[in-house]
């Protein structure tokens, strides 16, 4: 599935949303989630915004092996969308992807050994992130 990420990209400060007690303290995971929880809530038209992407966007989350089921299917959609923003901030920031980022900084991502591949560019300019398998 893929997911139109190009005014999150172009805005947004990954760092907001994924970031480490290293940086910015022992309350990272509370600052973050929140953050990512307000992003989620105030979205329009939110990332996964149809119930097919929260089956799907769940389903890839149950191969991650880090939630039972009984959990995962008690996220609400604000709280997929607040993890799937996480999620995406977190690879942006290993990216190393500025906001806006220029022609070059894009074939330096393109070409990096250790691009997964899950944040890339349309023919139109856009900016997609991938989830699935």
């Amino acid at each position: 599935m893929e997911i139109d990420i190009t005014r999150f990209l172009a805005i947004e400060d990954p760092a907001d949303y994924s970031a480490s007690t290293a940086e910015i303290g022992p309350d990272a995971g509370r600052i973050t989630w929140a953050a990512a929880m307000r992003f989620a809530a105030e979205s329009d038209p939110p990332l996964l915004a149809t119930e097919d992407r929260l089956d799907t966007f769940r389903d890839d989350m149950r191969a991650c092996g880090a939630w039972e089921d009984a959990e995962i299917n008690a996220w609400t959609p604000q709280e997929c969308n607040a993890l799937l923003c996480q999620r995406i901030a977190g690879d942006i920031r290993e990216a190393d992807l500025p906001p806006g980022p220029s022609e070059s900084d894009w074939l330096e991502y393109e070409a990096a050994p250790d691009n997964r591949g899950t944040i890339y560019r349309g023919d139109d300019g856009r900016v997609w992130y991938y989830v699935g398998s």
